[in-house]
């Protein structure tokens, strides 16, 4: 039966994770090119639209440490940090709270989740935390 929930919430984990990791890969992916939605939210947003791609690299990069085991709590970090940037220049042009600002939240709700749920390790020190605390 242990075996069972340990698998079920791997696999949950896995599951958090891809979604978020298929988000992040395609929103990567499409500041590669200039299309008008790429352009027009760099516009937006405030940012020059040449900055697309280093952001793009800056994005996947960070990724591909969240995807890589060795390095994916080091991954889940920056991808934090990442999202952070994400919100401050969301609520700096004022953009509606839980459509823009609040969205990378979400998505990185997914990313911790996914990796607690995934990683006995993370796991284990989170439940020490917190009985420290008690």
């Amino acid at each position: 039966m242990a075996s069972t929930n340990s698998q079920s919430r791997v696999w949950t984990g896995r599951t958090l994770s891809t979604l978020a990791v298929l988000f992040m890969l395609f929103d990567g992916v499409v500041k590669f090119f200039p299309i008008p939605a790429v352009t027009d939210s760099f516009a937006q947003l405030g940012y020059p639209a040449n900055l697309a791609v280093t952001i793009a690299i800056i994005e996947l990069a960070c990724v591909a440490l969240y995807v890589l085991p060795r390095t994916s709590l080091l991954g889940a970090i920056v991808l934090t940090g990442y999202f952070g940037g994400a919100i401050a220049t969301h609520v700096r042009v004022e953009n509606p709270l839980f459509s823009h600002v609040l969205f990378p939240t979400y998505v990185a709700a997914l990313i911790w989740a996914g990796l607690y749920l995934r990683n006995d390790q993370l796991r284990a020190l989170v439940q020490a935390a917190a009985a420290g605390r008690n």
